[in-house]
């Protein structure tokens, strides 16, 4: 004799396995969110031309668990309790920073910007600096030195000092808004 299931049954019984599907989804998700990747919108223009005002990045939050922030990498920190920057890392620590002229020196050595090339082309024929000289310093252990793009209009490292690696939300990986822009970095 075989078995029969009663139509009511099997509906109860799907309806629990999307139930269970859904809740998986959900934890997986907050998850993901909680510890791993986030999304991010710039909100300004002190990143320009890399990153502009509006676009929407996805923030990898585990990276700096396992090593801590590179030079040239775009990263998301906690400026205040309420508001987080976008900003380069420029130098790490135990490095000098200086700008003379506008040109950037890590440990006296001049540093090619290529992503500012346009921009500092432009000012030099405008007759003005795109980055105002400021003088040697040393990053502390356990911060880094972080600048915008936009050089002009940036409150970054010249302004609130070092940030500490332990503010750091993570590394942006890829602009993922609006669509015809997507890219990584």
């Amino acid at each position: 004799m075989t078995e029969q299931s009663s139509p009511n049954g099997e509906k109860k019984n799907e309806a629990w396995e999307w139930i269970k599907a859904l809740g998986i989804a959900i934890i997986l998700a907050l998850i993901i969110r909680s510890f791993l990747f986030a999304p991010f919108l710039v909100d300004g223009s002190s990143m320009m031309p890399t990153l502009e005002n509006g676009e929407r990045l996805i923030v990898n939050k585990l990276v700096y668990h396992l090593n801590g922030p590179k030079r040239g990498e775009i990263v998301v920190f906690h400026a205040s309790a309420t508001k987080d920057y976008i900003k380069r890392v420029i130098a790490t620590e135990g490095e000098t920073v200086e700008m003379k002229n506008d040109q950037l020196y890590i440990n006296d050595k001049p540093v090619d910007e290529p992503y500012l090339a346009q921009y500092k082309l432009q000012a030099k024929q405008q007759g003005y600096k795109l980055t105002d000289d400021f003088p040697k310093q040393k990053i502390p252990a356990g911060h880094v030195f972080v600048m915008g793009d936009n050089r002009q209009n940036s409150q970054d490292s010249r302004i609130i000092g070092p940030v500490a690696i332990k503010e750091m939300v993570g590394r942006s990986e890829v602009v993922i808004w609006p669509y015809t822009k997507i890219r990584f970095h």
